[in-house]
């Protein structure tokens, strides 16, 4: 974890044991000499004196000292965010090893929490709910089992689906075609498309049956064509009939408006890890960014920064997913699909448009 509190100032220190200071847990503990025992600076107990607080790097240090830990903020463990952390990584595990749905009162009891701050925790770590959450698992379950060429009932009870229609169209349009279709390749799956120029460049917006399924952004209309073209291998590319092309109006606002909210079906397609890594840039208000690392941490997988690396570069939908929010941790500019300069572009739309 970052340093944020300098250890040859024990006044920042103190500040942090006043307010209480979440942050500081895990970077030092105070210890009280009236009592003998040693808190995390997030401690809830009452504020001692500050003639009678030491500091100690760690917990174990204060205990060296002569110190023990206190019963109340328990600092031997983990940050108590850290704890968190673990516990729904503790639950993802759960639903991945399980062969069935798992309702909410029975997946909060496993991990000691109660379902209602299970539910708003879950939600908070990993952007999404714990039933969205396993929806999105059994898709892609489903999608692994269908490319390996297994049947489609096969495939969606190995997926975890439970026998029945409401299923079957719980599946059909998280694939954005039939499990049939997916099957076999994508075929005869029918996507239109307009190209068009805003104040981004050349643009393509693509819709498949389910919704807006791609938004490329480039220098060359006949290069986006290829570029989704090699997205759906599979499916029929078309000219966009005359009601889509009057929708494409809203999409072209949104390009050189980021932040708007768009009125039009998503057809997001990606695996589980994906849709919690574009979930969480949809959450960055327009007008701010986050590191590659803030984002893994908010997903509560705090390793796998190149892994959020390669959910953004995976991302077909320009703007909308706002992948171009996302920097490195020193604040500069990272790599952007659709290129550096229009990366710069977009945040300064975005930074003026929050000054107006």
């Amino acid at each position: 974890m970052k340093q944020l509190f300098d250890k040859a100032s024990d006044e920042s220190r103190w500040q942090a044991v006043e307010t209480r200071d979440i942050r500081a847990d895990g970077q030092f503990v105070f210890a009280v000499k009236t009592t003998g025992i040693c808190c995390r600076p997030s401690c809830r107990a009452r504020h001692p004196l500050r003639e009678n607080v030491l500091f100690f790097d760690n917990v174990t240090a204060a205990i060296e000292a002569g110190f023990r830990p206190c019963k109340r903020c328990q600092p031997e463990k983990p940050p108590l965010a850290q704890q968190r952390i673990e516990r729904i990584t503790r639950a993802c595990r759960i639903l991945e090893a399980s062969d069935r749905p798992v309702v909410l009162a029975e997946l909060a009891a496993q991990v000691a929490m109660s379902p209602f701050h299970f539910h708003r925790l879950f939600k908070q770590v990993t952007g999404l709910t714990p039933h969205a959450w396993q929806k999105a698992l059994r898709a892609q379950r489903l999608r692994e089992q269908l490319a390996q060429g297994e049947t489609v009932t096969q495939a969606l009870f190995d997926a975890g689906y439970q026998s029945g229609s409401a299923y079957y169209q719980q599946a059909d349009g998280i694939l954005g075609m039939t499990a049939k279709q997916y099957r076999q390749g994508g075929k005869r799956a029918v996507i239109q498309f307009v190209v068009g120029c805003c104040q981004l460049g050349e643009f393509l917006v693509a819709q498949s049956e389910r919704g807006i399924c791609a938004i490329l952004l480039g220098s060359h209309a006949q290069e986006l064509i290829d570029r989704l073209g090699a997205l759906f291998p599979h499916s029929s590319l078309m000219a966009g009939d005359q009601l889509f092309t009057r929708q494409v109006v809203q999409v072209v606002s949104v390009l050189e408006h980021p932040g708007q909210h768009l009125a039009l079906p998503l057809d997001i397609q990606g695996t589980a890890f994906q849709q919690q890594v574009w979930q969480a840039l949809r959450d960055i208000p327009a007008g701010q960014t986050a590191s590659y690392r803030d984002i893994a941490g908010r997903i509560g997988k705090p390793q796998a920064v190149r892994a959020v690396a390669g959910a953004c570069a995976a991302n077909k939908l320009a703007v909308i997913i706002p992948c171009h929010r996302v920097v490195r941790h020193d604040g500069a500019l990272s790599g952007y699909r659709w290129g550096i300069e229009r990366k710069r572009q977009l945040l300064e739309i975005e930074a003026r448009q929050q000054e107006e």
